[in-house]
């Protein structure tokens, strides 16, 4: 990393990121001491611009900023931290400095699952049953998906709300791996659905 610290007399704004809900938790400043001293002890360090002076996030409260990867912006003068957060982030005691709650959304990890199923049709493991899916075809996956769909229908129509979940993630797992068969992503189905919602749309 190339980080400019000159343009603000030595110190880089670095704005601190929950990497699993992906929220923004607070901003800092820091300047090379700070940064190197992140990089090595993996608790991010801001410069006090107050203080004149060090300090680690939690080194009082014991609330750390577990630094898990940081990236530089296009000018290299900006940081993004990403963090495990362990505790509210914000002095007073809420979970970011802008009073939000840091809530982890669901429907991230749909997009994290095809993640997980791509590197599995990357590297294709032995005893994984979505390696097996791949290796049966396109035809299999479509059918599963279709299996899926069906017991989810007859849960809705005849189960319990927990049954039909449960049918209901099933047929997802199967959509999502017949989607990363085809070089598809689930966002591809949201797109879609953006595009669906806009005023005008006519189906074709």
């Amino acid at each position: 990393m190339n980080i400019d610290f000159s343009k603000m007399n030595g110190l880089v704004p670095a704005i601190i990121q929950d990497i699993d809900t992906k929220n923004v938790l607070m901003l800092g400043f820091m300047n090379k001491e700070a940064f190197d001293k992140t990089l090595e002890t993996k608790k991010v360090t801001f410069y006090s611009r107050t203080r004149k002076c060090l300090w680690t996030k939690g080194e009082e409260s014991g609330h750390y900023l577990h630094m898990v990867e940081i990236k530089e912006d296009c000018d290299n003068d900006t940081l993004l931290v990403k963090v495990h957060p362990e505790g509210p982030t914000c002095h007073k005691g809420t979970d970011t400095c802008w009073g939000e709650a840091n809530s982890y959304n669901p429907l991230l990890f749909l997009s994290e699952l095809q993640d997980f199923i791509e590197k599995r049709h990357e590297e294709m493991p032995e005893g994984s049953y979505t390696t097996s899916l791949f290796k049966d075809g396109l035809n299999r996956m479509a059918q599963k998906v279709g299996e899926e769909a069906l017991e989810t229908v007859i849960e809705a129509v005849n189960g319990t709300n927990d049954r039909l979940l449960y049918e209901a993630s099933d047929m997802f797992y199967h959509l999502i791996v017949l989607l990363t068969a085809k070089g598809l992503r689930i966002e591809d189905i949201a797109k879609e659905l953006v595009v669906r919602h806009k005023p005008g749309w006519v189906k074709h």
